[in-house]
């Protein structure tokens, strides 16, 4: 829309049109954004109240749990006979035990004497507990009741064991299981919770011992099945420690929870972070607590469905709003490319033309504008290019003049001379000099590989006789490879490059060679040499002055750049060259060509210039 701003603001109906869509759209957009803030909140809110719910039914099964283990010491104190037993368990050693069993045994009336079955009852009515524990503080000793209907007498002394010491540590009633407790009676199951409470003699109202009964943790997931639906992160219930007795995520277990400290003294729901919201519930004897924490984005999540039905109408909204400004925003484009077409015309583009198929008014302007270019452009092929082609003849009448033969003639001549007088040497190099000097004023597009290795080698030779035998080179190619065509003048340049800057006039192994190799549909030639080399700063800047082409004024290595420049432009990106080097050691420049084999097309010269 801004594009076409100017079109806008000079007609009176658009500006009425926009400032109608402009009022629309803010207030649908205000109007979603407010819906879509409340109707997350409230969801939220609801969502939170669900949490809440939940963990109160956690608390209500603990609850459950610690009044039944009430109920199970009431039922012991209320049966006289049974508690007697207990107590007597508890205050003498397990042999007088059996022998006081025995005892009420032969006296009983009846030939039966109630005992602890009692407790294995109690095993089979709850498939949550998994031990039932009576521990004697006098003789330190546990009687370990199991859930496949056995029970097991096991020796605690204080001097081999740290049970008596973890009995003795004090507990508001529910704690977890303790570790040297669960491995004295080979408990492997680590998520437990316990419920505990004293037993004291009834004649004497004596302490005599603890009842230590341990629920399966992992039962109050399965009372919150018929919440899997509402039920949103995870849920906790921690001792004021903060010991871990229940975790539904399962990774807190055995170990404390690292933020009990900001649960022990809050209540409700607050932010353990900007992203979570935690809640909390206190038991009623603040025995435990039960968290809840979930993330925001898990939240969210659940109103999404109900947001983007908002969100939808509200963009159905603004697509209704938009549409009558659709028509005058297409009408001003129109105007638009019309008045582009014309500043394009004002720069010099003549093949500008506009394409607009429509009846109406536009349509008409534009097909005028097309007609006025067309006869335009047959004028200035009459006239103006008339005058260049007047021009182009006159010029290449002043070229004909100096006839290159005229230089090949005279550099014969004076090559004969030198022949004449035994200058061989001398002879050679005007020789070469002649054929590089006719390969120059060819000036080929492409050429066959067999004659650009031909002018490198010309070119070598004249440095071969010029340094005799300090300076050697190589030329490697088969007959096959040589008959593929590359771009004309694309070796000489490196060639030069090394000559120039890499050549060590002191010593008398300089070497230079040249491979070429067809590699599927790549050509590639390899110039390696053992010169100067080039230093890491300096490769550096040659290697992004090829990737990033600057002005010739500005770099160095305008040879090596325009080569990799002229073979891009030919072939494409994936082509050019790529330079390695080591300073003292050489420079190895590998070139890669197309695989374009011999055709008329490329036989054909083309001049350059």
């Amino acid at each position: 829309m801004c594009k076409y701003s100017n079109d806008i603001r000079n007609n009176g109906f658009a500006i009425i049109i926009f400032l109608y869509a402009f009022i629309s759209v803010v207030t649908i957009v205000l109007l979603v954004c407010f819906s879509y803030y409340y109707i997350k909140r409230v969801e939220m809110k609801n969502k939170l109240n669900d949490q809440v719910n939940i963990m109160k039914s956690i608390d209500h099964y603990i609850q459950r749990k610690k009044e039944s283990v009430q109920i199970m010491l009431g039922n012991v104190y209320r049966n006289q006979q049974l508690a007697a037993t207990v107590s007597y368990l508890l205050k003498y050693s397990y042999e007088d035990y059996i022998a006081y069993r025995l005892d009420q045994f032969s006296s009983s009336t009846n030939g039966s004497s109630q005992g602890l079955d009692f407790f294995k009852d109690r095993l089979k009515d709850d498939p949550d507990i998994e031990n039932i524990i009576l521990y004697s503080s006098e003789k330190e000793f546990l009687f370990v009741y199991y859930q496949n209907n056995w029970s097991k007498l096991i020796e605690t002394n204080k001097g081999r064991s740290f049970v008596p010491d973890a009995m003795s540590l004090p507990s508001n009633g529910i704690s977890a299981s303790n570790e040297w407790v669960r491995q004295a009676i080979g408990q492997s199951n680590s998520r437990l919770f316990a419920v505990e409470s004293a037993i004291n003699d009834m004649a004497t109202y004596k302490l005599v011992g603890e009842l230590h009964v341990y629920f399966n943790s992992d039962a109050i997931s399965r009372a919150l099945s018929s919440y899997n639906d509402s039920a949103k992160g995870y849920f906790l219930v921690l001792t004021p420690d903060g010991t871990v007795l229940f975790d539904s995520s399962g990774q807190f277990y055995g170990k404390p929870f690292p933020y009990a400290n900001e649960f022990v003294s809050s209540t409700g729901t607050g932010s353990l972070d900007p992203e979570v919201y935690v809640s909390t519930l206190h038991s009623a004897n603040s025995d435990y607590i039960v968290v809840n924490v979930t993330s925001k984005a898990e939240l969210a999540s659940s109103t999404r469905e109900l947001v983007n039905l908002i969100v939808l109408l509200g963009i159905l909204c603004v697509l209704l709003t938009f549409i009558p400004s659709a028509f005058v925003i297409k009408f001003a484009k129109r105007i638009h490319r019309i008045t582009r077409s014309m500043r394009r015309v004002e720069t010099g583009d003549m093949s500008v033309r506009i394409q607009d198929n429509k009846e109406d008014e536009l349509g008409q302007i534009s097909r005028g504008f097309n007609d006025m270019m067309d006869k335009l452009a047959r004028h200035i092929d009459r006239v103006y290019k008339a005058e260049i082609l007047q021009k182009q003849n006159e010029l290449k009448a002043l070229q004909a003049r100096v006839h290159p033969h005229f230089l090949y003639n005279t550099l014969e001549v004076i090559r004969m001379r030198a022949v004449s007088l035994g200058a061989h040497d001398i002879s050679d190099m005007i020789y070469n000099l002649a054929g590089l000097f006719k390969s120059f004023v060819k000036s080929m597009d492409v050429v066959r590989l067999q004659e650009e290795l031909e002018h490198c080698r010309k070119y070598l030779e004249l440095f071969r006789i010029r340094y005799r035998d300090k300076f050697q080179y190589e030329i490697h190619a088969d007959q096959a490879v040589r008959q593929l065509i590359v771009a004309g003048m694309s070796l000489q340049p490196l060639i030069e490059n090394y000559i120039v800057h890499g050549l060590w006039p002191d010593r008398r192994d300089n070497t230079i060679s040249i491979s070429a190799d067809r590699y599927e549909d790549e050509l590639r030639i390899v110039i390696k040499d053992n010169g100067r080399g080039i230093d890491r700063e300096k490769l550096q800047q040659i290697r992004q002055r090829l990737r990033m082409p600057e002005d010739e004024s500005k770099t160095g290595s305008f040879g090596i750049r325009s080569v990799n420049e002229k073979l891009q432009l030919m072939y494409g990106k994936q082509y050019g060259l790529t330079i390695d080097s080591e300073p003292g050691a050489g420079t190895c420049i590998t070139v890669r060509f197309p695989a374009i084999e011999r055709s008329e097309e490329t036989d054909v010269p083309r001049l350059s210039g």
